[in-house]
């Protein structure tokens, strides 16, 4: 692969939570991420495609479909795709070790970061307790997250008829009733206690849809967000140093500059 020339040229890059078949999913935004970024290696972390949604009746547009056949395009141009299958796309599981199209499935990762660390890259639903423990509860969730994410559209109607900026009631009430049990925090100690027990220096996952980086006792935590709300990523870059890239707030920007070049990212 070509050197690094541009600041949209990563060493790696990771996805989460993309949920292909779900009407909410922002697969437009994703192809025009795809189409942008170049990386020598893509993983994608975890509920790819939402299966529970098919299984309901998927909501399968053009664009959807886009997303699929340029992840196969990036494999045949000789971009390493990764696929981690997460609680969405758990049928994949049984296909661990296995390739298609070139796109590797595994079932966890270990990443060789260019700083001489270790990440395990896993999607981290099996340390969801309410995943692991009450998948009919995980369900019940599911169902209340759409009936909050289908209210986003009317709210947000009426947000830009009086000059506010997007605002998601979904993410708000998410971060709102998690925070109250520790939800959050007890999830990324205990998928950063896992890294530990593996051996590695830090850890890359998804499943929450928040995405965030830290570090937690010596381990360095980063969790890639979603393509539902807030269109995010992980990138590593060539000297060995992440970022959360927000993409959604680059293309705004973007648009708005007379410059080109600019970087919209969030240093981790």
């Amino acid at each position: 692969m070509s050197a690094p020339n541009a600041e949209l040229n990563y060493r790696a890059v990771f996805i989460s939570d993309v949920h292909l078949g779900m009407r909410n999913c922002q697969a437009p935004a994703l192809l025009d991420f795809l189409k942008t970024v170049e990386c020598e290696v893509l993983y994608l972390v975890g509920d790819i495609v939402d299966f529970w949604k098919v299984r309901r009746g998927p909501h399968w547009p053009q664009s959807h479909n886009d997303v699929l056949q340029k992840l196969l395009r990036k494999s045949r141009k000789g971009t390493r795709v990764v696929f981690i299958p997460g609680n969405h796309d758990d049928g994949l599981r049984d296909y661990s070790g296995m390739n298609f199209g070139g796109i590797e499935l595994r079932r966890d990762a270990m990443h060789d970061g260019a700083n001489g660390k270790r990440y395990l890259v896993l999607h981290g639903d099996e340390f969801d307790v309410v995943v692991r423990y009450a998948r009919w509860l995980a369900f019940l969730g599911d169902r209340s997250y759409d009936v909050a994410l289908a209210l986003n559209v009317p709210l947000n109607f009426v947000r830009r008829i009086l000059g506010l900026g997007h605002w998601s009631l979904a993410a708000f009430l998410k971060l709102k009733v998690k925070s109250a049990v520790n939800y959050i925090g007890e999830f990324e100690d205990a998928l950063s206690t896992e890294a530990r027990r593996r051996g590695a220096e830090g850890l890359i996952c998804g499943h929450i849809h928040h995405a965030n980086e830290r570090m937690i006792d010596g381990i360095h935590y980063l969790n890639c967000g979603d393509w539902v709300e807030s269109c995010t990523a992980v990138a590593e870059r060539f000297d060995g140093t992440f970022e959360i890239i927000r993409w959604t707030d680059a293309v705004a920007e973007r648009a708005s500059q007379t410059s080109p070049g600019r970087r919209f990212i969030e240093a981790a």
